[in-house]
């Protein structure tokens, strides 16, 4: 007779491995809520992210790389805001539970957890529920009282940077639908790259005190570096040729390198601002934390006035220009769940 899971067994096998809190949780899994104590002089930041199949995965993506990359996304807004992973939720629906679902979980767990468990970040509770898969986790993180990264912060004259390279999770989703074809040897890398991305939590816990504002790139940065803008009430110039891209990339036609460097998202690497009297201090971070950072624009006044007129222009818009600083015209915009290809 086939072994069904249960919601609570479900529960349960969760509990049973995670059921002894750490350091995050004064009570952890098995009660109505968890109990998290508050750390003096800090203050929590809260993310939420869902991935449903068919609109942010393939069906048939590996659940070892997709319980990775589950938890890899909200890490990642944790690690735009500055802050330090501390613990997590996670909300799990399921279109069967039967034995061969058996598999899939403890692929799946394994891809969590180890993540988990590499950034300290503590299971302290959830749901489960029968329906189409879709997997929902909120992460708990610290940052110290006014130190946390925002949106709202970028100031005129500021650099834009970018951490790591951007473009490879386009290229190769693009190459999975069929858009453009790829060589054999080189989907694998560039896979990975959309299926298991890394957050850059050293990198933003490093940025503390040196950027004034920072996000993470999940839908493009066409679009994202956009919310900058919009909430510091300031413009932006770009370099596009300055964009950092992969040999595999850069291979490509540039029509197909700035609609993946540009436009595509699930790269969830670091966009920040800040004032160029920092650029020692930020090229001196790269051999301690791994990763690439590079200028790409800078922020704009905004209010810049055409000359001889009263017009206001730029204003939460971002400008893109060549490396010979001729300025290009573009529609460029980035993923929109309600907008579709």
């Amino acid at each position: 007779m086939p072994t069904f899971l249960s919601e609570f067994s479900l529960i349960n096998r969760y509990s049973a491995q995670r059921k002894q809190p750490r350091h995050a949780a004064v009570l952890g899994i098995g009660d109505d809520c968890a109990l998290l104590a508050g750390r003096p002089d800090h203050e929590l930041a809260v993310s939420t992210d869902m991935l449903i199949e068919g609109c942010h995965f393939f069906a048939d993506v590996p659940p070892v790389t997709l319980g990775h990359k589950a938890l890899a996304v909200n890490l990642s807004d944790l690690a735009a805001m500055g802050a330090e992973p501390r613990a997590f939720t996670l909300a799990l629906a399921l279109p069967d539970a039967g034995a061969s679902r058996q598999d899939w979980l403890s692929a799946f767990e394994r891809g969590l957890f180890a993540l988990a468990d590499y950034h300290g970040c503590e299971l302290v509770g959830g749901d489960t529920t029968a329906g189409p898969l879709n997997i929902c986790i909120t992460v708990f993180g610290d940052v110290p009282c006014g130190q946390a990264l925002r949106r709202d912060a970028a100031q005129p004259g500021d650099d834009i940077w970018v951490s790591g390279a951007l473009g490879d999770a386009r290229l190769a989703l693009g190459a999975l639908r069929g858009e453009w074809p790829l060589a054999t040897d080189e989907l694998p890398a560039l896979r990975y790259a959309l299926q298991m991305p890394e957050p850059r939590i050293a990198l933003g816990i490093a940025l503390r005190g040196i950027a004034h504002a920072a996000l993470d790139l999940s839908d493009g940065l066409a679009g994202d570096l956009a919310h900058i803008l919009k909430r510091s009430n300031v413009a932006a110039r770009v370099d596009v040729d300055a964009l950092p891209r992969s040999a595999a990339l850069r291979a490509q036609p540039l029509s197909i390198q700035y609609r993946c460097a540009v436009e595509g998202g699930d790269d969830y690497e670091l966009c920040f601002t800040a004032p160029p009297s920092r650029r020692d201090m930020l090229l001196a971070l790269i051999p301690r934390i791994g990763v690439p950072l590079t200028r790409i624009g800078t922020i704009d006044a905004p209010a810049d006035l055409a000359e001889g007129s009263t017009s206001i222009i730029n204003t939460n818009t971002v400008h893109w220009y060549d490396r010979f600083g001729s300025p290009i015209s573009t529609t460029w915009r980035s993923f929109d769940h309600f907008y579709e290809e």
